[in-house]
């Protein structure tokens, strides 16, 4: 075995460790709202300041903060049943529109104020309109952003978004909301799919499936919203140098894989709910795997001058979006 396939290997072994560690840490008692994926980001970020980089490991660590990254957003795609949007129609589509905009306009609006660093505000307002540290890790490629920008705002948006799924839970009991409706709040509003089951599931299946519905429809915004992001890009970079931006083949996967989930698998390939549960799984421990080999380039030094006020700002939009949509919903 040469010097560059051990590298691959190892660097490869490194994150699934790191990934496996962290579903392990998951799984503790008070650690189970915090998710994996956080859990092998803060690892990885605690990892690097203590120890460096691990030079000898780079070629797979890049395979996993890059190759295993767009194959996560691919298997992603799975989880986009198109059928329920479609039946839910425009009003949906045009709530979780408003959800979009509002949330990367404030978080936009907030950073120029705060003067916070623009790279990590848009991350973060993307991952707060769409769906989280997926969608951080889908427009990171079109955006070029640095791999630390990404693993540090798909950081923060975990865990800013696991706090306030369990202040939804703890607030559920005194709001004047039906379970149906809170349901669909809390899918407008929180962050990531993880979350809004996490805090839909108190609300009942009504109140859980209306949370998923909600969720589903700003998750279906990933594909037009990368669409434009890639233009913006194409009409910046030909205005200031002749650098082309190269379309992100991995959102076509995910857009096949949401068709095929929607379209063929259970209707004409029969597939058991079990089958789907270990993609999903698998899907996830893939994103893990990733967002660890991302960890390992951010700097905590470097970062944490950056990140506070963006994270200022992540949560300040985070409020409002939840009182915004409390009224639309």
């Amino acid at each position: 075995m040469n010097k560059t396939h051990r590298s691959l290997l190892l660097g490869i072994a490194f994150t699934f460790s790191v990934a496996g560690v962290g579903f392990l840490i998951a799984l503790l008692p008070g650690f189970r709202h915090i998710g994996p994926l956080s859990a092998a980001i803060i690892l990885a970020v605690i990892y690097r300041h203590f120890f460096g980089f691990p030079e000898p490991l780079r070629k797979g660590i890049q395979f996993s903060a890059k190759n295993l990254l767009r194959l996560a957003i691919v298997l992603f795609g799975l989880k986009l049943n198109i059928n329920v949007i479609l039946q839910e129609g425009v009003p949906l589509i045009l709530r979780d529109l408003l959800v979009v905009v509002f949330s990367i306009g404030v978080m936009m609006l907030l950073a120029r104020s705060l003067k916070a660093d623009r790279s990590l505000s848009l991350l973060l307002g993307i991952g707060t309109g769409v769906c989280g540290a997926s969608a951080i890790a889908a427009v990171s490629p079109i955006l070029k952003s640095k791999e630390e920008d990404t693993a540090l705002s798909a950081g923060i948006i975990s865990l800013v978004g696991t706090v306030f799924a369990i202040v939804y839970v703890l607030l559920r009991p005194f709001l004047p909301m039906e379970m149906e409706v809170y349901g669909m709040w809390a899918g407008l509003s929180l962050h990531e799919v993880a979350h809004a089951v996490l805090a839909g599931d108190p609300a009942g299946e009504e109140g859980l499936a209306m949370a998923l519905l909600a969720k589903l429809g700003r998750v279906a915004l990933l594909v037009p919203l990368c669409i434009l992001l890639i233009w913006m890009m194409k009409k910046k970079n030909k205005n200031t140098s002749n650098q082309s931006i190269p379309f992100p083949w991995f959102l076509a996967g995910f857009l096949m894989m949401s068709l095929l989930g929607s379209f063929v698998l259970g209707v004409y390939i029969p597939v058991s709910e079990g089958v789907m549960d270990a993609i999903s799984s698998l899907t996830s421990f893939i994103l893990t795997m990733a967002m660890a080999g991302l960890g390992l380039n951010v700097s905590l030094r470097d970062a944490r001058a950056r990140a506070f006020k963006p994270i200022i700002a992540v949560v300040l939009t985070s409020i409002l979006l939840s009182i915004v949509t409390s009224f639309i919903v």
